[in-house]
């Protein structure tokens, strides 16, 4: 019988094993966070809005210097001491990358300028020993000088993740954002003066996903095993798209301003490119920390309906879970704020002791904590009465029985699209006098709690 049940025991220990070992598995395949798909590759492609921008009348000829980092950031390092630096150092050859894809520039080479002008001497040396004294065509010269640099680099801009764990077995989540940022001006070489300042911001987003256990499977065996991955995404390719916003934002402030101009063929379709542009703009400063997109969700007026389980807490024990039906409409005073009239009817009851149905209307605020996103907690905070009913069938009541109370909502609302909304809430009605059941005993007041959910349109 021993070895029996010693068999078995084993055959449960293997089972765990493998079971726990699935578990880990399928934690580490996790997806992580959504991050950029062209800052995952190793190389970037121009991005669409620069290679769309309308053509030149004529292009500009651009010198650039150095387009340096001015940050004097190391990378960031949690253990040891890090010598490298936060960003690339190649930033110029970036610039000149980007300039040339715009379409708006012909670029020339000044940062190799000494290697250029020693290449031009050893033509002339070359051409002097072999009788040939014939000139060299002159360098061009620039319109525009480009300028700047990367300005800053800020780690640990927002951090944050999630995990949980049981019986020895969790895994975890955890992310990071950084925030590098560029200055980008044209400066003109007739008279030195700065024709144009502009600058853009890039996110780098860092994440982390792990899975564990660590389990005694048997008296003197343990079971610990660790799975997991990190993914961060390029500085180098955050620096590049940081430019190239920055380069279709230097060429289209300038048309907005008549500092050049655009080809004829596509003047007829210039206000249709700024107000791309304009869109586009305004679209990048409704981001939040995570790439999505903020707009207004919801609308000025509202309707909804929430079906929820509620109990009573009183006088009487083993109070009964019984339904309660809620129509609420809603009233826009400010984008976090809205006016909310509930009008509910549901029933109270306690096991075998009695059992009766209430109609009320409450008014209340309701702050809608993240209206931009698509989940958000809301609060609500409000008053009304209550009138108990005699026959609930022929909705006759009992005036006698009226009750005040002030009561309070928390939950969470998730926008399936802009004005349609799903709510998970958790209710409560404390009565300002005693006696929902009937006996008005004790020093606390009746009182009726509630969780459940409903539906919210929005319009206008």
């Amino acid at each position: 019988m021993r070895g029996t049940k010693n068999q078995l025991v084993g055959r449960y220990h293997l089972l765990m094993t493998l079971m726990i070992s699935m578990w880990v598995s399928a934690c580490g395949n996790l997806s992580p966070f959504q991050s950029d798909p062209d800052l995952r590759s190793s190389e970037l492609p121009a991005h669409p809005e620069l290679t769309e921008l309308p053509a030149p009348s004529e292009k500009m000829v651009a010198a650039v210097y150095r387009f340096r980092d001015q940050t004097g950031q190391y990378k960031p390092s949690e253990d040891v001491a890090s010598w490298s630096t936060a960003v690339t150092q190649g930033a110029t050859s970036i610039l000149l990358k980007t300039i040339q894809d715009s379409g708006w520039f012909n670029a020339i080479e000044r940062e190799g300028i000494s290697n250029l002008m020693n290449e031009r001497q050893i033509i002339r040396s070359i051409r002097a020993e072999h009788g040939d004294q014939g000139p060299l065509p002159p360098l061009l010269y620039a319109g525009v000088m480009l300028e700047g640099g990367i300005i800053g680099y800020d780690s640990n801009t927002m951090t944050g993740g999630m995990g949980a764990r049981y019986l020895g077995i969790g895994g975890s989540s955890e992310f990071r954002q950084d925030k590098v940022t560029i200055y980008l001006r044209a400066v003109s070489t007739q008279n030195s003066r700065i024709l144009k300042t502009v600058h853009t911001t890039e996110t780098i987003l860092s994440q982390k996903v792990d899975a564990n256990v660590f389990k005694f499977v048997d008296e003197s065996k343990i079971l610990e095993g660790e799975a997991g991955y990190t993914v961060n995404e390029p500085a180098t390719m955050a620096v590049t798209r940081a430019i190239e916003k920055a380069v279709e934002k230097l060429i289209m402030e300038g048309i907005k301003d008549g500092l050049w101009s655009v080809a004829e063929e596509d003047q007829p379709h210039l206000e249709e490119y700024i107000d791309r542009y304009d869109q586009r703009i305004s679209a990048r400063n409704d981001i939040d920390y995570f790439g999505r997109q903020l707009k207004e969700r919801r609308g000025r007026i509202g309707f909804g309906m929430n079906l929820d389980g509620q109990k009573y807490q009183g006088n009487y024990s083993d109070p009964l879970m019984r339904p309660s039906l809620n129509l609420n409409s809603y009233l826009r005073i400010s984008p976090r704020l809205y006016g909310n009239l509930n009008v509910h009817r549901g029933n109270i009851a306690a096991k075998r002791q009695f059992e009766t149905t209430y109609t009320g209307a409450q008014a209340s605020l309701k702050g809608v904590v993240f209206p931009e996103l698509t989940l958000s907690p809301f609060v609500k905070l409000g008053g009304g009465v209550m009138v108990s009913e005699d026959d609930p069938f022929r909705f006759e009541y009992d005036w006698d029985q009226m009750h005040p109370y002030v009561g309070g909502a928390l939950g969470l609302e998730y926008m399936i699209t802009d004005r349609v909304g799903l709510n998970l809430a958790m209710n409560t009605r404390y009565s300002l006098k005693d006696g929902l059941d009937d006996v008005q005993m004790g020093r606390v007041n009746d009182f009726i709690w509630s969780i459940g959910g409903g539906i919210s349109l929005y319009a206008w």
